[in-house]
Protein backbone atom coordinates (compact mmCIF):
# COMPACT_ATOMS: atom_id res chain seq x y z
CA UNK A 1 0.00 0.00 0.00
CA UNK A 2 1.27 3.51 -0.97
CA UNK A 3 1.25 6.02 1.97
CA UNK A 4 1.41 9.68 0.57
CA UNK A 5 2.49 12.26 3.58
CA UNK A 6 2.55 15.14 1.80
CA UNK A 7 0.96 17.86 -1.20
CA UNK A 8 3.65 18.61 -3.60
CA UNK A 9 1.44 20.72 -5.67
CA UNK A 10 -2.27 21.51 -7.35
CA UNK A 11 -3.11 20.73 -10.62
CA UNK A 12 -5.68 23.24 -10.97
CA UNK A 13 -4.25 26.27 -9.13
CA UNK A 14 -0.18 26.02 -10.10
CA UNK A 15 -0.04 26.64 -14.11
CA UNK A 16 3.44 25.31 -13.57
CA UNK A 17 1.84 21.87 -12.25
CA UNK A 18 -0.94 21.87 -14.94
CA UNK A 19 1.43 22.39 -17.87
CA UNK A 20 3.92 19.18 -16.42
CA UNK A 21 1.41 17.24 -15.93
CA UNK A 22 0.17 17.67 -19.45
CA UNK A 23 0.09 14.30 -21.62
CA UNK A 24 1.06 12.26 -17.74
CA UNK A 25 -1.03 9.88 -16.96
CA UNK A 26 -3.15 10.77 -14.08
CA UNK A 27 -4.36 8.04 -11.19
CA UNK A 28 -7.22 9.69 -9.27
CA UNK A 29 -8.15 9.96 -5.52
CA UNK A 30 -12.00 9.92 -5.60
CA UNK A 31 -13.01 11.60 -2.19
CA UNK A 32 -16.45 12.48 -1.10
CA UNK A 33 -16.61 15.93 0.42
CA UNK A 34 -16.11 13.91 4.39
CA UNK A 35 -13.36 12.36 3.62
CA UNK A 36 -11.76 15.24 1.78
CA UNK A 37 -12.27 17.25 5.42
CA UNK A 38 -9.77 14.41 7.24
CA UNK A 39 -5.95 14.51 7.21
CA UNK A 40 -5.71 10.52 7.41
CA UNK A 41 -7.54 8.23 5.67
CA UNK A 42 -7.43 4.84 3.33
CA UNK A 43 -8.83 4.85 -0.09
CA UNK A 44 -8.79 3.03 -3.45
CA UNK A 45 -7.14 4.78 -6.83
CA UNK A 46 -8.82 5.19 -9.88
CA UNK A 47 -6.91 1.97 -10.73
CA UNK A 48 -7.68 0.11 -7.35
CA UNK A 49 -4.91 0.36 -5.72
CA UNK A 50 -5.20 0.98 -1.77
CA UNK A 51 -3.64 4.03 -0.76
CA UNK A 52 -2.98 5.79 2.66
CA UNK A 53 -2.92 9.52 2.56
CA UNK A 54 -1.44 10.98 6.26
CA UNK A 55 -0.98 14.44 6.57
CA UNK A 56 0.32 16.23 9.02
CA UNK A 57 -3.06 17.18 11.45
CA UNK A 58 -4.66 20.57 10.60
CA UNK A 59 -3.62 19.88 6.76
CA UNK A 60 -6.26 20.54 4.27
CA UNK A 61 -6.85 18.77 1.00
CA UNK A 62 -7.72 20.77 -2.34
CA UNK A 63 -9.40 19.33 -5.23
CA UNK A 64 -6.35 18.69 -7.47
CA UNK A 65 -3.74 18.54 -5.18
CA UNK A 66 -0.30 16.45 -6.35
CA UNK A 67 0.49 13.27 -4.43
CA UNK A 68 3.25 11.91 -6.09
CA UNK A 69 5.01 13.34 -9.82
CA UNK A 70 6.90 9.76 -11.30
CA UNK A 71 8.72 12.17 -14.28
CA UNK A 72 10.54 8.79 -15.43
CA UNK A 73 6.99 6.59 -15.98
CA UNK A 74 5.10 9.85 -16.72
CA UNK A 75 2.62 9.34 -13.89
CA UNK A 76 1.22 11.11 -11.10
CA UNK A 77 -1.40 10.72 -8.40
CA UNK A 78 -4.02 13.50 -7.66
CA UNK A 79 -6.42 14.29 -5.94
CA UNK A 80 -10.33 14.13 -7.08
CA UNK A 81 -13.32 15.59 -5.05
CA UNK A 82 -16.96 15.20 -5.44
CA UNK A 83 -18.42 18.01 -4.11
CA UNK A 84 -22.25 17.90 -4.34
CA UNK A 85 -24.24 21.34 -5.16
CA UNK A 86 -24.93 24.26 -3.60
CA UNK A 87 -28.55 26.09 -3.65
CA UNK A 88 -27.41 29.97 -3.96
CA UNK A 89 -29.94 32.27 -2.66
CA UNK A 90 -29.61 35.75 -4.00
CA UNK A 91 -30.36 38.65 -1.43
CA UNK A 92 -29.19 41.38 -3.91
CA UNK A 93 -32.77 42.32 -4.50
CA UNK A 94 -34.08 42.76 -1.30
CA UNK A 95 -30.85 45.03 -0.13
CA UNK A 96 -32.80 48.16 -1.43
CA UNK A 97 -35.74 47.69 0.73
CA UNK A 98 -36.60 49.56 4.20
CA UNK A 99 -34.34 48.12 6.83
CA UNK A 100 -37.67 46.45 8.28
CA UNK A 101 -38.63 44.88 5.06
CA UNK A 102 -34.80 43.40 4.82
CA UNK A 103 -35.16 41.93 8.43
CA UNK A 104 -38.85 40.52 7.86
CA UNK A 105 -37.72 39.24 4.25
CA UNK A 106 -34.38 37.80 6.17
CA UNK A 107 -36.43 36.29 9.30
CA UNK A 108 -38.62 34.29 6.86
CA UNK A 109 -35.90 32.85 4.34
CA UNK A 110 -34.11 31.87 7.41
CA UNK A 111 -37.38 30.28 9.09
CA UNK A 112 -37.78 28.20 6.08
CA UNK A 113 -34.31 27.13 5.92
CA UNK A 114 -33.84 26.12 9.15
CA UNK A 115 -36.89 24.74 9.65
CA UNK A 116 -35.73 21.80 7.14
CA UNK A 117 -32.62 21.97 9.32
CA UNK A 118 -30.13 23.35 6.43
CA UNK A 119 -26.99 24.59 7.04
CA UNK A 120 -26.43 27.76 5.30
CA UNK A 121 -23.74 30.62 4.54
CA UNK A 122 -24.27 34.12 4.11
CA UNK A 123 -21.68 35.84 1.66
CA UNK A 124 -22.38 39.49 1.38
CA UNK A 125 -25.44 39.18 -0.33
CA UNK A 126 -25.59 35.22 -0.97
CA UNK A 127 -26.67 32.28 0.88
CA UNK A 128 -25.39 29.40 0.30
CA UNK A 129 -27.15 26.00 0.95
CA UNK A 130 -25.81 22.70 0.67
CA UNK A 131 -27.52 19.95 -0.97
CA UNK A 132 -28.61 17.62 1.67
CA UNK A 133 -31.92 16.34 -0.89
CA UNK A 134 -33.37 16.28 -3.53
CA UNK A 135 -32.92 19.07 -6.04
CA UNK A 136 -36.95 19.22 -6.53
CA UNK A 137 -37.80 19.02 -3.13
CA UNK A 138 -35.08 21.66 -2.03
CA UNK A 139 -36.81 24.12 -5.28
CA UNK A 140 -40.34 23.49 -3.73
CA UNK A 141 -39.76 24.63 -0.44
CA UNK A 142 -38.45 27.82 -1.83
CA UNK A 143 -41.27 28.15 -4.51
CA UNK A 144 -43.95 27.57 -1.43
CA UNK A 145 -42.35 30.14 0.69
CA UNK A 146 -42.76 32.75 -2.58
CA UNK A 147 -39.40 33.87 -2.63
CA UNK A 148 -39.20 36.25 -5.82
CA UNK A 149 -37.83 38.35 -5.07
CA UNK A 150 -34.78 35.90 -4.19
CA UNK A 151 -34.09 34.19 -7.01
CA UNK A 152 -31.77 30.88 -6.25
CA UNK A 153 -30.04 28.32 -8.49
CA UNK A 154 -28.34 25.14 -7.83
CA UNK A 155 -24.52 25.92 -8.57
CA UNK A 156 -21.53 23.14 -8.91
CA UNK A 157 -19.87 22.79 -4.98
CA UNK A 158 -16.50 23.37 -7.30
CA UNK A 159 -18.00 26.63 -8.16
CA UNK A 160 -18.82 28.21 -5.00
CA UNK A 161 -15.59 26.96 -2.82
CA UNK A 162 -13.60 30.10 -3.88
CA UNK A 163 -16.01 32.14 -2.03
CA UNK A 164 -15.49 30.07 1.42
CA UNK A 165 -13.24 30.03 4.08
CA UNK A 166 -12.18 26.84 5.41
CA UNK A 167 -14.64 26.70 8.23
CA UNK A 168 -17.43 27.51 5.78
CA UNK A 169 -16.32 24.61 3.97
CA UNK A 170 -16.57 22.04 6.31
CA UNK A 171 -20.10 23.39 7.32
CA UNK A 172 -20.95 23.11 3.65
CA UNK A 173 -19.48 20.53 2.19
CA UNK A 174 -18.23 18.16 5.51
CA UNK A 175 -21.19 16.98 7.25
CA UNK A 176 -23.19 16.33 4.38
CA UNK A 177 -22.08 13.23 3.09
CA UNK A 178 -23.95 10.33 3.60
CA UNK A 179 -21.99 8.65 6.23
CA UNK A 180 -23.97 10.51 8.40
CA UNK A 181 -27.06 9.82 7.90
CA UNK A 182 -28.13 10.15 11.72
CA UNK A 183 -26.41 13.47 12.58
CA UNK A 184 -28.69 15.68 15.24
CA UNK A 185 -26.71 18.19 14.67
CA UNK A 186 -28.95 21.19 13.80
CA UNK A 187 -28.20 24.96 12.27
CA UNK A 188 -29.75 27.77 12.59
Amino acid sequence: MKIYSEVIGNIYTDTNWAKRLEGVEIEYLDLDQWTAQKSRFIVKSSTGADCAVALRRHCRIENGDILEYDAQNNTAVVIRIDLKPVLVVDLQKIASLAPDEIIRRSVELGHAVGNQHWPAIVKGTKVYIPLTVDKKVMMSVMETHHFEDMPCEFQEGREVLPFLSPHEVRKLFGGSSQELPHSHVHHH
